[in-house]
């Protein structure tokens, strides 16, 4: 018989991140001025309060207030090639199937306050750098089906045929930052930031596997059925078996195979009992962090730089979970009740230069560098990534008047992926985005600014070395995702 490798529910939560733009769990895109142009980290403006804090220092003197909203629209598409899900019956034989989630994320909202006097700027950001929104696989995921069909397979010799059964994941994932410093201008050309991250994360779960059936000669019985009939059978030829050496017709040597037979069987679906109804996981995660943030900048003639370096916020979330013991597969234990889990945000060092070409022309250019393999995660997936990830930036920005401004700009994302590290549960693949907009100014103290932004993403095809029936190379699966962000905010000067 084959070894039950089932993959319950929870395994799956994972996949719920909804990170937008960024690394692996940091969102970037913390104002509409960066989904109309993401090479802002030498730029000066209030979204710097962000991106290039020690920069706003010299904007003028005063209050500054901004307020954004953003909606974003992802698809999370998995491609997974399983010959077990030929025994599924909504599948027609076929060993392909594609699972699809929706993550919805209708308001992430942000805002950036400054207060400018003299040499110094108190800076406030209240933003969503990680998660953002609800993501949704109304059908499960390959891992999910692959698990029961598992089952199906180790219950062939009991005359099993096939399966059918209902999955859904449902997850919402946010984490809330509270941003607080104060930058110092120490000459015209010079600048320096320190301040402090607050992250408080929340995040909830639902899911379930239901409707399990097994097929069989006659049809499909539920699989509590399935399960309550074969162990009766198995008792009942051991109980034949019994009778028979009473009887003298089996020699005791015969009756102690056949009840070594039957208590390995019986010990073979002993695990399945608990499956026997489905599964059904509700988990809520909290969980606080704190890290320093400190950036420079520094402009001369019509170039600025600057750079700016986020600690690692070391980040433990706690379970509030229907999962209360220990389950056989490991990654399950992740949302064990009363559990803490590692969940760093990963420290981030990003640089940036901006040339005023002319005075109503700027480009801008910009260098990201995510920290993952120093970050602690769960179970220590970190150690699978090949190295950390980096992004490339590149914009450029027009200001057609005194009243109108319109930029564009461009990223480019590369991971350090590998097939241990890629799975259905949590996944992310290196991509370009492109983002563009236009600003009003009705007055000289407001301004309103709207935007577009799009990720465009590869395909990564992981590999599978053995078929769990053939030993044959298949892919295992193949994943790509969507992304598309539209944005609008508001700034005012007091």
């Amino acid at each position: 018989m084959y070894k039950v490798k089932f993959i319950s529910v929870a395994v799956m939560l994972a996949t719920v991140t909804t990170a937008m733009a960024g690394g692996i769990l940091t969102n970037t895109n913390q104002s509409v001025e960066f989904l109309k142009n993401p090479a802002r980290d030498a730029a000066i403006g209030l979204d710097g309060v962000y991106s290039n804090p020690a920069g706003v220092v010299f904007m003028p003197e005063g209050f500054h207030l901004a307020i954004n909203w953003q909606y974003a629209h992802q698809t999370r598409t998995i491609n997974s090639t399983n010959p077990l899900f030929a025994l599924g019956k909504k599948n027609d034989g076929k060993t392909s199937k594609t699972f699809e989630g929706i993550a919805d994320a209708p308001f992430i909202p942000s805002v950036q306050a400054a207060y400018n006097t003299g040499n110094w700027s108190v800076q406030f950001n209240f933003s969503i750098p990680g998660g953002g929104g609800v993501c949704e696989f109304e059908n499960g995921l390959g891992s999910f089906e692959s698990a029961v069909g598992m089952i199906a397979k180790q219950l062939e010799p009991l005359g099993a045929q096939g399966y059918d059964a209902d999955a859904y994941m449902r997850g919402r994932q946010y984490y809330f930052g509270f941003q607080l410093g104060a930058a110092y201008k120490i000459n015209e050309h010079l600048s320096v930031y320190g301040g402090l991250r607050a992250l408080y994360g929340n995040a909830s779960y639902k899911a379930r596997l239901s409707n399990i059936q097994v097929k069989t000669q006659g049809g499909y019985v539920n699989f509590d059925t399935f399960l309550n009939e074969a162990v009766g059978n198995i008792n009942k030829q051991l109980g034949q078996a019994e009778l028979a050496t009473q009887m003298g017709v089996y020699t005791p040597e015969q009756y102690a195979a056949a009840k070594a037979k039957a208590d390995g069987a019986l010990e073979q679906l002993a695990p399945l009992e608990k499956y026997s109804l489905g599964v059904n996981l509700m988990s809520n995660q909290t969980g606080i962090g704190i890290a320093p943030i400190i950036g420079v900048d520094y402009k001369t003639g019509p170039f600025n730089f600057a750079a700016k370096y986020e600690f690692n916020t070391q980040m433990k979330m706690k379970n509030n979970s229907t999962l209360e013991k220990a389950m056989e597969v490991e990654a399950v234990n992740k949302f064990q009740d009363g559990t803490k889990v590692d969940e760093d945000a990963p420290a981030l060092l990003t640089v940036g230069a901006q040339w005023s070409v002319v005075p109503n022309v700027r480009v801008n250019a910009g260098y990201h560098h995510y920290f993952d393999t120093k970050a602690h995660w769960y179970n220590h997936s970190e150690k699978k990534l090949d190295g950390d990830t980096n992004e490339y930036l590149a914009g450029a920005e027009w200001d057609i008047n005194e009243k109108f401004n319109v930029s564009a700009g461009g990223q480019l994302t590369r991971y350090q992926l590998t097939d241990d590290y890629m799975n259905d549960m949590s996944f992310v693949v290196n991509s370009y985005s492109f983002g563009f907009g236009v600003s009003y100014k009705p007055t000289e103290k407001i301004k309103v600014t709207a935007a577009y932004f799009q990720t465009n993403y590869e395909d990564y095809d992981k590999v599978t070395t053995a078929d769990p029936t053939t030993g044959a190379t298949i892919v295992g699966d193949s994943f790509t995702r969507t992304n598309r962000v539209l944005g609008l905010g508001v700034e005012f000067s007091f």
